[in-house]
């Protein structure tokens, strides 16, 4: 307080009224900052710098995830500490009453073969996929998935202003052409009329693809979709307003290609080293 206002009443005078000896604050004003708060001030820059980077979406524990992936060894809580002192927060999830949709009959043959077992400890093993749509001042742009469980990324997607059976199957279509190996794959989806109906089926079965569906009035079958939608919409589509067709693809593309995907693929590689780390020579004698 002293310190603000030297500049409109007299140091001794304030000294004496908050009784502070005037030696005691001269010694403080004039002593160097310790190595704690410049590794603070160091680390505050970089936290607003990825802060910036995410659009204002990272909170304290992905931003700790960031920072660690760096070499940084600050604590979870001194990162949440650093960003409430400096006005950063992520963006928050809403809390939303839970929709229940119209019974749909499954085609034939096909069951739910995930049975919301969302782990998956091989590539190419367990994929989920939906749509959702984005509103525009041009109308809706509808995006289709297909996400696959080992590393949360998404291997397919499309865009498009109409909602079909096409649009599901340009996103399976996406994920096919990128697969490596050939073994069967489980694709779950909800009851939609999209993955009910024929064109779907067929392609999925020359190709190697095991349907799995849903339960009737069961959204949580497919929960790590609906994961990924809720994150896209509240780190980005609900941040913005986009005036044609084209900004939302243009940003959405962004959000799936140049943040999400490769936010996995360093956390499935910081995996890979802390389970690396466990079988190391000096790690197992000891």
């Amino acid at each position: 307080m002293i310190e603000r206002c030297r500049d409109e009443f007299p140091v001794r005078l304030m000294c004496r009224c908050l009784k502070v000896s005037a030696s005691g604050y001269y010694d403080w004003s004039q002593r160097l900052p310790s190595a704690r708060q410049l590794d603070n001030e160091r680390l505050v820059g970089r936290i607003r710098e990825l802060h910036e980077d995410s659009r204002g979406t990272l909170g304290a524990g992905r931003m700790h995830e960031d920072l660690a992936e760096e070499g940084e060894t600050a604590s979870v809580n001194r990162v949440a500490r650093l960003m409430a002192a400096d006005g950063l927060q992520g963006w928050p999830r809403p809390k939303r009453r839970g929709q229940r949709g119209r019974p749909a009959l499954t085609p034939p043959g096909v069951r739910n073969l995930l049975e919301r077992d969302f782990i998956a400890l091989e590539p190419e093993t367990k994929w989920v996929t939906d749509n959702t749509e984005i509103k525009t001042h041009e109308g809706k742009l509808y995006l289709c998935i297909v996400l696959d469980l080992f590393d949360q990324r998404i291997v397919g997607w499309t865009m498009h202003h109409r909602q079909d059976r096409q649009m599901v199957i340009r996103a399976v279509q996406m994920a096919v052409w990128q697969r490596q190996g050939r073994d069967p794959v489980i694709l779950h989806s909800d009851r939609g009329s999209q993955f009910r109906s024929g064109d779907y089926q067929h392609y999925l079965s020359g190709n190697g693809l095991l349907c799995s569906m849903s339960a009737v009035g069961h959204c949580g079958d497919n929960a790590a979709c609906e994961g990924f939608f809720g994150m896209l919409k509240r780190e980005r589509i609900h941040r913005m307003k986009y005036p044609t067709l084209d900004a939302a693809r243009a940003d959405v593309f962004e959000y799936i290609e140049r943040f999400h995907n490769p936010r996995m693929r360093r956390s499935v590689a910081r995996q890979d080293r802390k389970f690396a780390a466990l079988f190391q020579p000096s790690v197992i004698s000891g």
